[in-house]
C-alpha cells in the first residue's frame, strides 16, 4: 500500500487532507504542520497523527503531498526528493523561477515522480474536451473572484491567473513569440486585477483577464478556431461546442441551417458534453497516487509547472515595466 504523508495544514491542506482520506488505494500515514492550532483541527476532524519534523514523517512515507506556503516549496521538495520521496507539489511550483528550475533537475536526477496542483486541468467541464479536435486561434479567459485576505501575498497572476496559464500553454502547444501585460493593485500591495496578451509562433494569441476584487466570481475559457466555438465554464461545470458543419451534414437536435454572406449553406452544430460530477482535487490526487503505484506518467508534470511559471514571471516583468513607464510620463 502505497504511504502518503501531507506537508501544510493550512484551509487547502485540510481539503487534500480530507480527500486523500477517502482513497482506498493509499494508507495516509500523517501530516507535518508547524502551526499548533491548524495541526489541532485536523487532528480533532481526521484522526491522523502529527509529526513533530518534516524529517520524521519522510522516514515513515513514499510520497509527500506539499500544500505548505509557496515560499517552502523548494526546501520542502528538496528534502522529500533528496530522501527519495516522489512529491505532489501545489501550484505555483516555488517561490522563483531560479528554485522551479532547480527542482526541475532534481526530479530528473532523482527518476521521481514529480506532479504540480493545476488542479483544472482535472475540472470535469475541461475533462470534457478530451476527445475534441482542439486548434485554437484565439483564446479569451476570464478568472474573477471576491477579495479573501488569504493569497494576497502574491499577485494575482501567480494566485489566480497561472491557473488559465498552464490552460492555454497544454492546448496551444507552441511557443511563445510576445507578452503584453498591465495590472493594478487596489486593495494589497501586488497586483490585484491585471490582464495579459499573450502570442504565439503559430498564431494563436489568448486574452487572460484576472481580478480578485470582483463582485462575482466568474472562471470561464473561451476558444475559437476554424469553424468551431468552444466554451468552458470551470465554476458552473458546463462545456458548449458550437460548430459550421457542411449543408449535406446529419442533423442533431441542436443543429440548425443557415446561410453565410456567401450564399454557401451550412448547419450550426450545438454540443453540450455531459458534465459527470466529480471532485477534481480528489482526481489529481488519485491519479498521482496510480501514476506511483503504476509508474505512469503524471498528467502535469514539474516541466509544465515549470513552463507556467515562466510565463507567469515574464507576464509580472512586463507588468512592472508597463507600471513604470506609466509613472514615468506622468512626471
Amino acid at each position: 500500500m502505497l504511504k502518503i504523508g501531507v506537508c501544510g495544514a493550512g484551509h487547502l491542506g485540510k481539503i487534500h487532507i480530507q480527500q486523500w482520506k477517502t482513497i482506498e488505494e493509499i494508507t495516509l500515514v500523517g501530516f507535518y504542520e508547524p502551526n499548533d492550532q491548524h495541526a489541532a483541527q485536523v487532528i480533532s476532524e481526521y484522526q491522523i497523527p502529527r509529526f513533530d519534523t518534516l524529517e520524521a514523517l519522510l522516514k515513515e512515507i513514499d510520497a509527500l503531498d506539499i500544500i505548505s506556503p509557496t515560499t517552502t516549496h523548494f526546501e520542502v521538495a528538496q528534502k522529500a526528493l533528496s530522501t527519495g520521496k516522489h512529491v505532489f507539489v501545489e501550484k505555483p511550483l516555488t517561490n522563483t523561477l531560479e528554485e522551479a528550475a532547480t527542482l526541475v533537475e532534481l526530479v530528473n536526477e532523482a527518476n521521481l515522480k514529480c506532479q504540480v496542483g493545476h488542479v483544472e486541468r482535472y475540472n470535469p467541464a475541461f475533462m470534457a474536451l478530451n476527445n475534441a479536435p482542439l486548434n485554437p486561434l484565439f483564446i479569451e479567459a476570464h478568472r474573477l473572484a471576491q477579495f479573501n485576505p488569504r493569497g494576497t501575498d502574491v499577485s494575482v497572476i501567480l494566485d489566480l491567473m497561472i491557473h488559465d496559464i498552464d490552460i492555454v500553454l497544454h492546448l496551444v502547444k507552441s511557443p511563445v513569440k510576445r507578452i503584453s501585460a498591465s495590472g493594478v493593485a487596489v486593495i494589497s500591495e501586488t497586483a490585484d486585477i491585471a490582464n495579459a496578451r499573450i502570442e504565439f509562433n503559430n498564431g494563436c494569441v489568448a486574452n487572460l483577464t484576472s481580478s480578485r476584487i470582483s463582485l462575482k466570481k466568474m472562471r470561464k475559457l473561451r476558444m475559437f478556431q476554424k469553424d468551431a466555438y468552444i466554451g468552458v465554464d470551470f465554476l458552473e461545470k458546463k462545456t458548449e461546442i458550437v460548430k459550421l458543419k457542411p449543408e449535406d451534414s446529419s442533423k442533431g437536435m441542436m443543429d440548425f441551417p443557415i446561410e453565410l454572406p456567401s450564399g454557401d449553406k451550412k448547419i450550426i452544430s450545438v454540443e453540450l458534453p455531459e458534465i459527470p460530477a466529480a471532485n477534481a482535487i480528489r482526481m489529481e490526487l488519485l491519479e498521482f497516487a496510480k501514476a506511483i503505484i503504476e509508474d505512469k506518467p503524471v498528467r502535469v508534470n514539474v516541466i509544465d509547472g515549470y513552463q507556467a511559471m515562466d510565463v507567469a514571471h515574464q507576464i509580472l516583468k512586463k507588468m512592472s515595466l508597463h507600471e513604470d513607464s506609466h509613472n514615468t510620463s506622468n512626471d
